[in-house]
């Protein structure tokens, strides 16, 4: 750009192109170093002023230089130069240097990187063309101005001395402007608008009333009040608090000596003098209108319009004085008036002021006048309120800065009675200032005006207004003059020319007389011009609001753009038309849903008949005519920038309401006739019923075109969630439709976050598209994050104020007209401030506005069970509900109060906690005090009684509401003042009624304190969960607490962490103390040491508890089960401490059985060392010859082995043993057993049912024939029975039996310890009499069958063949470490080494030493892999995804596995055998686990062992340090040190010679040289293949998680049998799980039938069939069966998880094989099951677990 700045061509067009046709990163600013003139270094200021402030942040400059030298003084130039630091500094200090020539690459390769980094420092952003524009329309602006002050400068060459008194004045004002804002503490910059969003947030300034404030808090109290539409909001007072501090510090004189009032008083004066003014109160008003941003605007203006203010029409800037009309704050604001039509009949009319046509009144002045024109005005409007500010208003002062050359606006609205003053809506507009000096706002309402109205002090041909006023008198307008210093009365001079005076008269006569010449002037008028708000943008040399932002500009074009579509067409056929999916298709849908969950019917086909209709009703949905409408709303949406959508959605609505409101008010006025006639009709006694049908038919009728003409953007955003939910429905995009339709829920998140409510019930189908709220609500997580929310429901009879108040409240914008009241139900977001956050915890308050309820527009629709529904949906969502009522009409009262006591009943029923307070509207203001708490207590007694009402219907027991809620009737109930501070349309609202508001703010933030909220996560389950039992009308019945059920699992989860933490610590004790047992340091063990032992971790799991209870976000859920809880871990750890004392004292017992078999062995083997060493001194000389001394050593140990053989080989526990043999045998010897019984038993673990075992007792009340007859009849409704001999429940019952005697069987085995203490044949017996005992035992408990002999055997014999391997493997392990030839065998290799040292001659220290290496090889080896076993299930309770969770999770990755291998036998195993199965699946996941990480394991294992190594030495070094001389004590000392981590003591060296030990130092060197040996050899054995062959069963990494993951509950279902997944045993409450299974994989057949069930419980119980338990019980009144019936918790809904129906599919000819019967129905439902692949199977439980 060099020189460019210098140029005087016009670079507009030039740079334009250049900045619209590239994306611009970086302006190079080339400046020459030998050239740095003040020219060049204002270059930059230039760039600034073409391209504006913006590209300062995209310059670099850059010096060129001719020379190095130059180069060099470049640098300097710059330390030196501050013209150029500052140069510099407005360039962000970017620049570089380079030669004139540009020719060195080094240099260019650096400017490059600096241009890059300068696009990093942006963000990757460059300069825009819409930074561009700015820039011009900022210079076009600064042009005007100039060239304004140009005009005004040369008119002051003709005026010179009135032009440098002007000039002062203007330069005085724009002091008083700047000094203005600064004591607003306003910053005067485009970057600090006030924004909308901000100040809609809650705030600690919104939740406080102040009547004054200070200055810097004028603009916060202003608006706080103005939201909630106080009119005080203008009559804040201003505490001057320099001021007040002075007075406070002055002492007044008290001297009574000295007493002089001239003095005293002229002081005061001089003081008042000194004292700055207070700021007027409508300069605050028009400071905060011209620093807020266009929808903060827009949103105060409407304020303005509620309070019934005049609003600003005509503003001047304050710094440019440019005249703006803003327009688009008109946008919003609606007038509704009443007026006689020809037929002096009373209409409605409700209009946009923007639309309305009226007259309009003008008011200005000329000079000063003694009087307000304002409060002449007002006394026009309305006398009771100030709808102009003016002098004498609390607030006003003697400066006011901002309101000189203000037009202002306000509309008179009649009532349509006698009284009005004006027959038709009549605008009045008041130029603030002498009109003499607003030239331009003047030209603008005289043309405009019907009626001029100017005041003045008298007429003066000379003044300068006088040529003005003569114009405006020969105008046609009409003109009334109103004289200050005249005192007649009216006069009319020539026609529509007046005169009044007004000097010494009453403003009452002065009011009158002006009303009647503005209604003669009107009426004689015959063209007088009428005026509409946009014609005001027609005239020149104005700013429109609406021209001048793009943004703006734009959204106006796109929503006009989508409005010409509905041009011409009947606004009740519009949405049939343009919004077809939310018509009759989804009203068809939604009734198809509730039927589907309503029915009570047994037939599965019509189930699957109603699910195929609505598929179809989707699929129809999905190919209807997308349709031009809503194709341009999604485009605009996707492809506009925030400001854009926001502008684009508030034109869409102003435009439709527009366009609606005259016919709904049309359609209403039409309502309320036919109402009335009706009424009419009722009223005579002579008319018959046909004839108040028929007018009762067309009063529907109209209620259906009403509904039908209501037609807004709710509608629109209500069509994309259908279209959403067609799509999603068939899988596959809408054909026209502009994006993804995955995409959609992004806009409605969008619309939401930009403060736009979200329908959440469809008030037209009353029902909730739960698809679709739910995924905006995850998108909305997506986009804010996992937020939480504060739930504000508010309920209500229709018209009651509900709406109103939450707007007042909140500063909303609810629809609140009678022409579009709230339908259904919204929910909007409303910001906590991060100021308040820490006392709210929360991040955002919801607020969801309800549907009134008894719409009267509903009749025919609305029912009292809707209401309930609705009262029911909001309450249960809400964390606190306002229950508004109109008035304290008894019949209202109990309306309203039945439905919501009921719907907190069911809240109760289903553990949930919601608040309310009650508000009583237009409630007289004198009814205070006393009145108040009488009318508390009448409430009190009607909820009183309304809680005994609602209790019958829910069959609970309540007296009052307070055993329904917590409710203080003192606190939680507010009475509201009228809304209205006399009658409407002019009436301002009551302050009375926002100081309410007030009090309600400061109740609802005590309320809120208190709660902790709900995450947007948990609100989306909450939604669903009630909507689900709302479907099923059963609500406490249906009602599935999804996030008390998360809240349960989550506390679950940590359960399974802290018992987990204290069962790992007590294995670490027992491990220890086993190992002091086997060394004999110990002989007994008590509970208080193992309670002592365990007392610190208890002490952190405790710690742990309290902070999960008491900080988790679901500490509230969580609390109804933390007593229980801490009573189930202290039971644990006594159950903890019990288990392992009865495991160390049988170690103990055993210890001391086996000491003989352990001396024997001890014994043999010192024997065989004495010999070896023996033989050793024989061939002393042969010691070198290796060949020699192995044959030796081999022909010897043959012969020590024979000998030891035969004194031990009469030992009964180490002979070869048949344990199958004794099993046949005993079998055998039992009577009454077929001699074949061993070879023809079945396995009982593996039959389908257990009827041939079974003998129906005869006892129940119908048999025989008769009861078969009475089967046949309810066969035919489809009843339901399991078996034709036993039920289902008898079934679980004897499975569970068989099943749990399998697994004490088992136990008692591994009790019996025979890998240590050898077989016993009296065990068999040991497990025959168990076996009986516990049958003995079942059959005392079930009276109503026997299980015969044939189980008792089956059973006895299948549980031999499985506990016969177990058994065997116990024994050869026994025989292994005992009997003499395998124990010898294996230690001859030791034993050779031990030889060789004696034949080489070695010391006895180092044979000593080797010797005890060899004995602790095995006491290392079993150390080492107890540890790799307990760190291996420690590791993996953490890190292995399916077992580091609660039960729950493990469940799902069973059932994941179960479906990638596709085994059908192993879901039979899972389904019958459920434990089984879940130690199977852990075993292979500790074996994958190990084989997958089979590096970390070997690992592992050289840690530990390395670490026992390092142990071992330390004891060696410590018992060498401490013992001298004596072998024997050193050994004590060596083997007491290592007896916790080692099963090693003196005993185990008894009999081994020490004689010559007494080097300790060379044996410590001799141990640490051997045991580096032993240590290999461990190391080279050790394999993960092997390790759990290697460890004992108890200590197997598999058995310790399954010894933990097992303690849960395994309670089947009484139904389809899937197992409880609580994770705790003995747990408190109903047994449940996420899903059921189909009851016929558990055998589940209909009566009478071979055919399987194919009901899940969840869509059983909400049949009418029946099961059979000795009678004939309702599935969904199953409790009643008692037992295990009453015990679980099903909830009856359509939740039918996808992966049984896949499993059904897949493996249904198994099934069928297997139960020998075919499924019920299966050609209905083979269609909808078949559709689901086993991907999609497993992504469902993903979805529902």
């Amino acid at each position: 750009m060099i020189g460019l700045h210098e140029t005087a061509l016009d670079l507009d067009q030039l740079t334009g192109q250049l900045v619209n046709e590239n994306e611009i990163i970086a302006f190079i600013f080339v400046v020459r170093s030998s050239q740095l003139t003040d020219a060049d270094k204002m270059g930059i200021e230039w760039l600034r002023r073409v391209f504006g402030d913006r590209v300062l942040q995209f310059a670099l400059i850059l010096f060129t230089y001719e020379s190095e030298e130059e180069s060099d003084s470049i640098i300097d130039d710059l330390k030196k130069n501050s013209a150029l630091e500052h140069l510099l500094k407005e360039c962000g200090g970017r620049y570089h240097t380079c030669s004139k020539d540009m020719n060195k690459q080094s240099e260019m390769r650096d400017l490059m990187k600096r241009i890059e980094r300068l696009l990093i420092d942006n963000e990757q952003r460059c300069y825009t063309s819409e930074m561009y524009n700015t820039a011009i329309r900022e210079r076009e602006d600064q042009q005007r101005t100039c060239q304004k002050q140009n005009k005004r400068m040369e008119e002051s060459m003709e005026y010179s001395t009135e032009t440098e008194i002007h000039g002062a004045e203007v330069d005085r004002h724009s002091e008083e402007r700047e000094h203005l804002f600064q004591r607003l503490h306003l910053d005067n910059s485009d970057n600090c608008k006030l924004r909308a969003a901000d100040v809609l947030q809650l705030t600690l300034q919104s939740l406080q009333s102040h009547e004054s404030c200070s200055e810097e808090d004028l603009i916060k109290t202003f608006l706080q009040k103005l939201l909630m539409m106080n009119y005080k909001s203008r009559y804040i007072k201003t505490i001057d608090t320099q001021h007040e501090k002075q007075q406070i510090n002055d002492d007044l004189s008290e001297d009574e000596g000295d007493v002089d009032i001239f003095r005293e008083m002229q002081s005061q004066k001089n003081e008042e003098t000194n004292r700055r003014d207070a700021i007027h109160l409508m300069d605050v008003q028009m400071a905060l209108l011209y620093y807020a941003d266009s929808f903060l605007k827009q949103l105060i203006v409407t304020k303005l319009s509620q309070c019934q203010y005049a609003l600003p029409l005509l503003v001047p800037d304050p710094f440019t004085q440019k005249i703006e009309f803003p327009l688009w704050t008109f946008r919003q604001i609606n007038k509704s008036w009443k007026m006689k039509d020809t037929n002096n009949e009373i209409i409605s009319k409700i209009q946009p002021v923007w639309k309305a046509k009226t007259p309009m009144v003008s008011f200005f002045r000329f000079g000063s006048l003694s009087l307000s024109k304002s409060q002449l005005m007002n006394n026009l409007i309305n006398e009771k309120h100030n709808t102009f500010f003016h002098r004498n208003c609390t607030g006003s002062s003697k400066t006011r800065v901002l309101m000189d050359g203000v037009v202002e606006i306000a509309w008179y609205c009649p009532s349509g009675k006698d009284a009005d003053k004006f027959t038709q809506s009549v605008a009045f507009c008041n130029l603030h200032g002498d009109a003499g000096d607003h030239e331009k706002q003047l030209q603008i309402l005289t043309e405009m005006a019907s009626v001029n109205v100017v005041i003045l002090p008298r007429l003066d041909k000379n003044d300068k207004s006088g040529k003005r006023i003569q114009e405006l008198y020969k105008d046609k307008t009409p003109l009334i003059c109103l004289f200050t210093e005249d005192e007649s009365t009216i006069s009319e001079t020539r026609k529509g020319k007046y005169k009044i005076g007004l000097k010494n008269r009453n403003q009452s006569d002065v009011s009158e007389e002006l009303v009647r010449a503005i209604n003669k002037s009107l009426s004689s008028s015959e063209t007088y011009a009428v005026f509409t708000l946009e014609d005001v943008s027609k005239h020149s040399g104005i700013i429109v609001d609406e021209d001048q932002v793009n943004d703006c500009r734009r959204g106006k074009e796109a929503a006009q753009q989508m409005m010409g579509l509905l041009e011409k067409k009947d606004l009740t056929e519009i949405k049939e038309l343009f919004l077809p999916c939310q018509g009759k298709l989804w009203h068809q849908w939604c009734e198809k849903n509730k039927e589907l969950h309503r029915s009570q019917g047994n037939e599965k086909d019509m189930e699957i008949k109603r699910k195929q209709d609505m598929k179809k009703i989707r699929e129809q949905q999905h190919v209807l005519d997308f349709g031009e409408l809503m194709k341009l709303f999604i485009t605009e949406m996707n492809s506009q920038s925030p400001n854009e959508k926001i502008f684009f959605l508030k034109w869409l609505g102003i435009l439709l309401d527009e366009f609606t409101t005259a016919d709904l008010s049309a359609l209403h006025y039409k309502y309320d006739e036919k109402w009335s006639e009706v009424l009419k009709l009722k009223e005579k006694n002579d008319i018959s019923e046909q004839q108040v049908a028929e007018k009762q038919t067309e009063l529907d009728k109209i209620s259906k075109e009403l509904q039908a003409a209501t037609f807004g953007l709710e509608h629109i955003l209500r069509e994309i969630g259908q279209i959403y939910e067609s799509c999603k429905s068939v899988n596959k995009n809408k054909e026209g439709l502009p994006c993804n339709f995955s995409s959609l829920p992004r806009l409605a998140a969008d619309m939401m976050i930009s403060g736009f409510p979200l329908e959440l019930m469809d008030g037209d189908a009353a029902n909730v598209p739960v698809v679709w709220v739910t995924v905006v609500l995850h998108e909305l997580i997506k986009k804010l994050g996992d937020k939480t929310v504060f739930v504000l429901s508010v309920l209500g009879i229709q018209s009651s104020g509900k709406s109103t108040m939450l707007n007042a409240m909140f500063g909303l914008q609810f629809a609140v007209s009678a022409g579009r009241c709230t339908r259904g139900a919204f929910m909007q977001l409303i910001r906590v401030s991060d100021e308040i956050k820490a006392q709210l915890k929360f991040d955002y308050i919801l607020v969801v506005d309800t549907e009134g309820l008894s719409a009267q527009e509903l009749s025919g629709r609305s029912t009292r069970h809707q209401d309930n529904e609705l009262a029911t949906f909001v309450v249960g969502l809400g964390n606190l509900t306002l229950i508004n009522i109109l008035g304290e009409t008894p019949s209202e009262l109990q309306e309203i109060l039945q439905i919501v006591v009921q719907a907190f009943m069911r809240m109760k029923k289903v553990n949930l906690s919601p608040s309310c307070m009650f508000v009583h509207q237009n409630i007289s203001e004198v009814t205070a005090g006393e009145k108040n708490m009488e009318g508390r207590r009448r409430l009190q007694e009607t909820l009183d009684e309304m809680t005994k009402l609602a209790a019958k219907d829910e069959v609970y027991i309540a007296e009052c509401f307070s055993d329904v809620i917590t409710f203080d009737i003192r606190k939680d109930v507010k009475y509201f003042a009228h809304l209205w501070e006399g009658s409407p349309p002019m009436a301002p609202p009551n302050p009375s009624y926002c100081e309410n508001i007030q009090e309600l703010k400061t109740a609802f933030f005590s309320h809120a304190s208190k709660s902790n909220g709900l995450e947007l996560t948990d609100l989306k389950v909450c939604i669903n969960d009630l909507w689900e039992a709302l479907l099923n009308e059963r609500f406490v019945f249906s009602f599935r607490n999804s996030l008390e059920i998360a809240t349960y699992r989550k506390l679950e989860t940590e359960y399974s962490k802290w018992s987990w933490s204290l069962r790992s610590t007590m294995l670490e004790t027992e491990n220890k103390l086993y190992n002091n047992i086997e060394n004999e340091t110990i002989n007994e063990v008590s509970e208080s040491d193992l309670h002592g032992k365990l007392k610190v971790k208890s002490e952190e799991v405790e710690k742990s508890m309290s902070e999960f209870f008491e900080k988790d976000k679901d500490k509230d859920i969580l609390n109804q089960w933390k007593a229980s809880f801490y009573i189930k871990i202290k039971d644990l750890k006594d159950n903890i401490v019990r288990e392992t004392m009865k495991k160390l004292n049988e170690i103990l017992q055993q210890r001391d059985i086996r000491k003989g078999i352990d001396a024997q062995r001890k014994k043999n083997e010192n024997i065989l060392l004495e010999k070896s060493k023996e033989l050793a001194i024989k061939l002393k000389n042969k010691a070198n010859d290796e060949t020699v001394l192995k044959e030796e050593f081999r022909k010897f140990w043959k012969e020590s082995v024979k000998s030891v053989e035969k004194i031990t080989k009469e030992s009964p526990q180490i002979k070869d043993i048949d344990v199958l043999g004794d099993m046949k045998q005993h079998i055998t010897n039992i009577e009454s057993v077929p001699v074949n019984a061993w070879t023809e038993s079945k396995n009982i673990f593996h039959v389908s049912s257990y009827s041939e075992y079974v003998q129906i007792k005869k006892s129940s009340g119908v048999t025989g024939h008769v009861k078969n007859a009475y089967r046949s009849a309810k066969e035919k409704l489809g009843y339901k029975q399991m078996d034709e001999t036993v039920s289902q429940v008898d079934e679980t019952q004897i499975r569970t039996l068989v099943n749990d005697i399998a697994e004490h069987t088992n136990k008692n085995i591994m009790s019996y310890n025979i890998a240590k203490m050898g077989y016993n044949k009296t065990y068999i017996q040991d497990i025959a009499d168990y076996v009986k005992a516990r049958m003995v035992d079942h059959g005392q408990y079930h009276m109503n069958y026997k299980l015969v002999n044939e189980f008792y055997i089956d059973l006895l014999v299948s549980i031999y063949k499985t506990e016969n391997k177990l058994i065997t493997d116990q024994h050869r392990k026994f025989r292994e470490a005992n009997d003499p030839v395998f124990y010898f065998e294996k230690k001859s290799k030791e034993y050779y080494s031990i030889f060789h040292k004696y034949c080489q001659g070695a010391t006895s220290a180092a044979i000593f030493g080797e010797i005890m290496c060899q004995k602790l090889k095995e006491p290392i080896q079993k150390s080492v892999y107890k540890n790799i076993a307990r760190s291996l299930a420690n590791e993996m309770k953490s890190n292995c995804e399916s077992l580091n969770g609660n039960r729950s999770k493990l469940e799902k990755h069973i059932l994941k596995t179960l479906a990638e291998q596709v085994d059908f036998h192993k879901y039979i195993n899972y389904i019958y055998f459920p434990k089984d199965h879940f130690k199977s699946f852990i075993r292979d996941e500790v074996s994958r686990y190990i084989t997958d990480n089979r590096v970390s394991v070997c690992s592992m294992m050289k840690v530990n062992i390395e670490l026992l190594q390092q142990k071992i030495m330390t004891a060696a070094h410590k018992a060498s340090k401490s013992i001298s001389g004596d072998v024997q004590n050193w050994l004590n000392h060596f083997t007491q040190e290592l007896s916790d981590v080692l099963i090693f003591s003196v005993k185990d060296l008894s009999g081994v010679s020490h004689d010559g030990v007494d080097d300790f130092n060379l044996l410590k060197d001799v141990i640490q040289t051997e045991l580096g040996s032993v240590i290999s050899e461990i190391q080279h054995e050790f394999s993960t293949e092997t390790l759990s062959e290697n460890l004992e069963h108890k200590d197997r990494p598999d058995e310790i998680l399954i010894d933990h993951l097992c303690q849960c509950c395994w309670v089947q279902c009484p139904f389809c049998g899937v197992t409880c997944t609580n994770t705790l045993k003995n747990h408190s409450g109903d047994h449940s799980v996420p899903f059921h299974r189909v009851d016929g994989l558990n055998g589940c057949c209909y009566d009478r039938t071979e055919k399987l069930g194919t009901d899940f419980c969840t869509t059983l119980l909400k049949t009418d069939n029946m099961f059979y338990t000795g009678q004939w019980i309702l599935c969904r009144e199953y409790r009643k069966a008692g037992n295990v019936y009453a015990e679980w918790s099903i909830t009856p809904d359509h939740s039918e998880l996808p992966y049984w129906k896949w499993f059904v599919c897949t493996f249904k000819k198994d099934l069928e094989e297997y139960f020998a019967k075919t499924f019920r129905n299966w050609d209905l439902i083979s269609h909808e099951w078949s559709k689901y692949s086993k991907e999609q199977a497993i992504e469902s439980l993903d979805e529902y677990f």
